[in-house]
């Protein structure tokens, strides 16, 4: 039997690595070995492209290392192999790089594209920048497809400046060369860098195509640049290019993250060809948009075309159902996804997560987080956000305690969250902890840190910390402002709260709904009737805000606060928002503060009427019954609660000791200290007894 010689070897190795057929490549590779032509350099270097084409780098390795006399091909063979199997692969070429020239083989101009192929993967550069003096040296920066990889991982690594320098020094540029380094503009939201080089390119003569267009597209983030992006769109218009998909696709983001929807759905409804992309574009652009209910209509259509959707898609509609509140909906979602086995992508899950503690399902958020073995950050961070969001505070701070553990490094977001968890618990000691770790991990006082910050000192009564934190902002925004206006009107510096607000305005900082809930909280509690009167009127004058039903509780505080019960009642019933009951409520308590009796049955009689659920009305209205003298209805008031359900809420309270927090609820007998609390209560409770104090009125209404 007569064997094959190396040329149709040599030949049938190059065809099954076209078609990267790894069986029939292995039979000829036993061949090859039988036939002893392994010796060949360019078998052997043949043998390792193929295994390296077909992700089989183990064998492709075990090749190229029985070479017995490397040549330049058999590097540049198993560097691009590596270069092209992502991280893991990536570490590998720079290593085979240096041992390359440690074994005295000069690279090429084929190996410096793979070697920065890899480098732009990797998170340290250094490797590529020694790369990049190699080939410096050896004059291969002047080969374009070179000049494109070294543009390509400096614009990866973020070196926009370094990519642009490489960029200007090349002798020949082609389109690959254009659109990597608009990209790197675009990605580092650098759009007028990414417009410049558009309208350089165009200059030069450079012929269009799909890939610059979409690269300089994706750099158009904000609505100011939404006329860029239309010249742009009617410049593919005129070259024919809207009947490529990518291009369409670019478009219709383009337009929905400039807040131009309507451009964007006539771009998606006139495109020829759409892919789960275009749907999944259009999706995000109405769920970013705050059009929910339109991105959930749009993915049932998507779904009824036939499209299969992408993780991109679910991550849209899920961030819908989680501003929707729509629990059912995102079930619905979850289970799809589930069908089309998507849970294992954390990009999903994250969603997930978020949807479900948004929407108030905390354990089926937590099943979501704990579902995936190795969380990322934002799954983490979502997880705390979403205890917090649901005042489940002391998880939140478990849980952060736990991730602390496990050695994840947290983000702005997460330590945003976790000091408002300590605000909610008034937990300062933790909260000064939780500002340690914020300064050990270099994270300044900008937005959303410096305003959670502020916040939390404000919150614990401690103004003075909280007051050179909010001074030491470099930047702050209207919640920065919200939080610090309202720490000071809560802790008793209402005059104070007043002076930070004008400041606010005077610095060009516009108030929001939030900024007049706290001012006006301020005047009630300084009784500045006429001044609370001015900003409530200012609201719609000057700033064009129709008050909401916060701002009348706060005006109805402020009449009642200051006695003017009368007055009160006539604003609630000309009031020509639906308040519900809220305000019927503020009265009724400023009633029995007043001891005006009358008027506080009549507002507690108006809360009856409207089925009131809530027991504090119930017993503050039994009071006032009882206070003048009306003991039927004190009793139809009992009879009331029992046959609508009405219970009274146990109290809950707690304070911090020794950086623990101790909670306290009615009736529990949970807590580790439980037998000396209930004997030092007896001890108290003689001791008033014995200096004759006695139960009140008000004291018999509060144990209904």
């Amino acid at each position: 039997m007569t064997l094959p010689s190396n040329r149709s070897f040599f030949t049938a190795l190059i065809q099954y690595t076209q078609n990267k057929n790894l069986q029939k490549g292995k039979i000829l590779h036993a061949q090859i070995i039988k036939s002893d032509s392994s010796s060949c350099v360019y078998i052997a270097n043949s043998l390792v492209n193929l295994y390296a084409k077909c992700q089989r780098l183990r064998e492709a390795k075990f090749v190229f290392e029985r070479i017995h006399n490397k040549d330049v091909v058999s590097w540049n063979c198993i560097i691009n192999g590596y270069s092209q199997h992502g991280l893991s692969g990536s570490s590998h070429v720079m290593e085979l790089f240096q041992r390359m020239r440690a074994e005295n083989t000069a690279p090429n101009a084929h190996t410096f594209s793979g070697v920065f192929a890899a480098a732009s993967i990797l998170v340290d550069v250094s490797g590529g920048r020694l790369a990049h003096s190699v080939a410096m040296k050896m004059d291969c920066c002047r080969d374009v497809f070179v000049g494109s990889s070294l543009i390509n991982m400096y614009c990866k690594a973020g070196l926009v400046k370094e990519a642009r320098k490489v960029f200007d020094t090349m002798p020949e540029r082609n389109s690959v060369s254009w659109a990597t380094i608009i990209s790197g503009y675009a990605s580092q939201r650098l759009a007028a860098g990414a417009l410049g080089l558009f309208g350089l390119m165009r200059r030069e003569g450079e012929g269009d195509n799909e890939f610059v267009f979409t690269s300089v597209l994706s750099g158009l983030t904000v609505p100011q640049l939404v006329n860029n992006g239309k010249q742009i769109h009617g410049i593919a218009i005129k070259n024919g290019l809207l009947s490529i998909v990518s291009v369409g696709n670019a478009l219709v983001t383009m337009y929905s993250k400039c807040g131009s929807l309507d451009d964007a759905l006539q771009t998606f409804e006139t495109s020829s060809d759409k892919n789960s992309i275009t749907w999944s574009a259009m999706i995000t652009g109405f769920a970013q948009s705050g059009d929910s209910h339109e991105a959930l209509k749009l993915f049932s259509s998507m779904h009824h075309s036939g499209i299969r959707p992408s993780e991109f898609t679910f991550v849209g509609v899920l961030n819908a159902c989680s501003d929707l509140g729509a629990a059912w909906e995102g079930k619905q979602v979850h289970d799809y996804f589930l069908k089309l086995g998507f849970e294992s992508q954390i990009y999903i899950m994250t969603a997930l997560v978020d949807m479900y503690a948004k929407c108030g399902r905390v354990a089926d958020a937590k099943k979501g987080f704990d579902y995936l073995q190795e969380p990322d950050i934002v799954l983490w961070t979502s997880m705390v956000g979403g205890y917090v969001q649901n005042g489940e505070n002391e998880e939140a701070l478990s849980l952060y305690g736990r991730m602390e553990m496990e050695g994840m490094f947290p983000n702005e977001l997460t330590m945003a969250s976790v000091l408002k968890a300590c605000s909610s618990l008034a937990a300062l000691e933790q909260g000064r902890q939780i500002h340690a770790r914020t300064i050990k991990y270099g994270f300044s006082l900008e937005v959303p840190i410096g305003s959670a910050l502020s916040t939390m000192y404000a919150k614990c009564g401690c103004l003075e910390d909280g007051t050179l934190v909010f001074r030491r902002m470099p930047t702050r925004d209207v919640v920065s402002w919200n939080a610090m206006i309202s720490g000071l009107s809560q802790n008793g510096c209402g005059k104070e709260a007043l002076e930070l607000f004008e400041e606010m305005r005077l610095e060009g900082t516009k108030p929001d709904s939030v900024s007049f809930v706290n001012i006006l909280s301020a005047c009630s509690h300084m009784g500045l009737v006429e001044r609370g009167w001015g900003y409530f009127k200012t609201m719609s004058d000057e700033f064009g805000m129709d008050p909401r039903v916060e701002h009348y509780a706060c005006m109805v505080d402020i009449l009642s606060r200051a006695g003017k019960l009368k007055e009160a009642i006539e604003f609630t019933e000309s009031a020509t928002i639906d308040h519900g009951m809220c305000l019927w409520r503020i009265i009724l308590g400023a009633c029995r503060n007043y001891h005006s009796y009358e008027l506080g049955a009549y507002a507690g009689e108006k809360l009856m009427e409207l089925g009131s659920q809530e027991s504090s009305a119930y017993v503050l209205l039994s009071g006032i019954y009882s206070a003048l003298g009306r003991w039927e209805d004190v009793e139809k008031v009992r009879r009331m609660m029992k046959l609508r359900g009405v219970s009274k809420e146990p109290g809950c309270s707690w304070i911090e000791l020794k950086s623990g927090v101790h909670v306290f609820v009615v009736k529990d007998q949970m807590h580790p200290q439980i037998r000396d609390i209930q004997a030092e209560l007896r001890r108290l409770s003689k001791q008033m007894k014995d200096e004759g104090y006695e139960l009140t009125a008000d004291s018999l209404s509060a144990a209904l």
